[in-house]
């Protein structure tokens, strides 16, 4: 039989009308039931579901959306896409989220022992390297939504108004299983101890922690920054999971190129290995927008794209781009 898990997030988003979240859950189902050996209930579960999508019921398709008219001021609510192994991490990384994840998904075995599944995770490193992206990808595999701050409608000029601010989120997201993501997180967690911060900055930081240690182990917080060392000490021990992303190896930029060859189904005609060494010092996004730009040429050049060309274009553009020098 499916995880009682699995089958509550079926109810909700049956209840809730959710064609995407019922057939990104369905298909969990579909999978751990065929790998019980289960087929006969895996190939029933996987008609109806295929059926179901012929006859034209579909996930929506909006990626991004605001919440109601209460919290649009807040949060955006964000479709998440991005997957984790869409993403290239170092393997300590992705084992550790991979941990956090799982433990969500098996949350009921903890509880029996009066454990709760690790819940706030604090990402740090230059930008660039992902954290964006890691923290969707969290919310695409725990199939949940994925909610961004709006520092913007947060953030007040008058004294006490944006405590007031974000208990009034906080008691909105602890009414949701979800993910909630602080972007640039050491614009709101700042140190105290600060000379030069104001005290309402500190009572911001005092509420923020209380509203934290109030959250229920299903809502999961993930913070990122490109300042760790900004953050007030006792924001930072409130955070179970602490990961610094950085710009990607050699390695990892030849695991991206092989991931791109797979993806559009042709050879860059070079040695991924010498692309990776001229692409080395870069981070992840520059390293997206060289075979982004890689693809848009081949398009554009169809049906005589010459790929070593092209390939040797965006080299000498996006390097002396990310090096004024020309490495």
């Amino acid at each position: 039989m499916a995880r009682a898990d699995l089958l509550v997030k079926l109810v909700k988003a049956g209840l809730s009308s959710d064609p995407g979240l019922f057939t990104r859950v369905t298909e969990s189902i579909i999978a751990e039931e065929r790998s019980k050996q289960h087929h006969i209930l895996a190939d029933q579960l996987d008609e109806l579901l295929r059926s179901s999508e012929n006859r034209g019921v579909r996930a929506p398709t909006n990626n991004s959306n605001l919440l109601g008219q209460r919290f649009e001021n807040f949060l955006f609510k964000v479709k998440p896409e991005r997957r984790l192994d869409d993403l290239i991490l170092s393997d300590e990384n992705f084992g550790k989220i991979n941990e956090v994840v799982q433990e969500h998904f098996r949350a009921d075995i903890l509880r029996s022992y009066n454990l709760e599944p690790r819940n706030r995770i604090l990402l740090s490193g230059a930008p660039g390297n992902g954290k964006t992206s890691l923290a969707e990808a969290i919310a695409q595999s725990l199939m949940i939504p994925f909610y961004v701050i709006r520092y913007d409608g947060i953030i007040g000029s008058y004294l006490g108004e944006t405590a007031t601010r974000l208990k009034q989120m906080f008691d909105f997201v602890r009414t949701q299983e979800c993910v909630l993501f602080f972007d640039e997180f050491d614009a709101i967690g700042k140190e105290r101890g600060d000379q030069h911060e104001t005290g309402e900055i500190k009572r911001v930081v005092s509420s923020l922690l209380m509203q934290i240690d109030r959250l229920p182990s299903y809502v999961m917080v993930v913070a990122a920054t490109n300042h760790p060392e900004l953050l007030d000490r006792a924001v930072g021990r409130r955070f179970q999971v602490k990961l610094n992303l950085d710009k990607p190896t050699k390695a990892m930029i030849v695991r991206w190129l092989k991931k791109f060859e797979n993806q559009v189904k042709y050879s860059l005609d070079h040695s991924l290995d010498k692309i990776a060494s001229k692409l080395e010092g870069l981070c992840f996004s520059e390293v997206e927008d060289f075979v982004l730009d890689i693809q848009r040429k081949y398009i554009l050049s169809l049906p005589e794209a010459n790929v070593k060309k092209i390939v040797d274009e965006c080299l000498t553009y996006h390097t002396l781009k990310g090096d004024p020098h020309g490495r």
